[in-house]
């Protein structure tokens, strides 16, 4: 049995470094640790180390499961700059755009304050938005998405 101290290290190591996968083996068991994407929480896989069938008896012994089906990844409309996210013109106004919003590229989704300068972003392509993945007042970084865009 695999100690839980050593896994939540692993784990941790994962998280840090960005990895997805992760696979140790040793004479007497293997640990697989797998994280499908940066925001899903890793799966732990472990299981005693036994001698490996030949390939064709392996065949015969368990059906080859079926692939997840993939989730759809969306493009994103992204951060230009380094600043803070505002999602609205100012604090009693409407959002820019929300989810459902039909945008064109040049469509204002919001804007971004720099160095006490407040910088219109557009979304520099056509479609709906389909999520809003930064909260108003957040800080933002460069190339960091901001809304996930369905293009038409």
């Amino acid at each position: 049995m695999i100690d839980i101290r050593k896994l939540k290290e692993l784990v941790r190591l994962m998280v840090e470094n960005d990895l997805t996968e992760l696979d140790i083996r040793d004479e007497q068991e293997t640990v697989t640790v797998k994280r499908p994407g940066l925001h899903v929480a890793p799966q732990v896989v472990a299981a005693p180390m036994m001698a490996v069938p030949a390939p064709a008896a392996a065949a015969a012994a368990a059906p080859a499961a079926a692939p997840a089906p993939a989730k759809e990844v969306l493009p994103a409309i992204e951060s230009p700059m380094v600043g803070t996210f505002y999602a609205t013109p100012g604090p009693d106004k409407a959002p820019f755009v929300s989810v459902g919003a039909k945008v064109g590229p040049d469509t204002t989704v919001c804007l971004i304050e720099a160095m006490k300068i407040f910088n219109e972003i557009k979304a520099e392509t056509s479609g709906t938005i389909e999520e809003v993945l930064v909260k108003s007042g957040q800080p933002v970084e460069f190339g960091q998405p901001l809304y996930r865009i369905r293009p038409s």
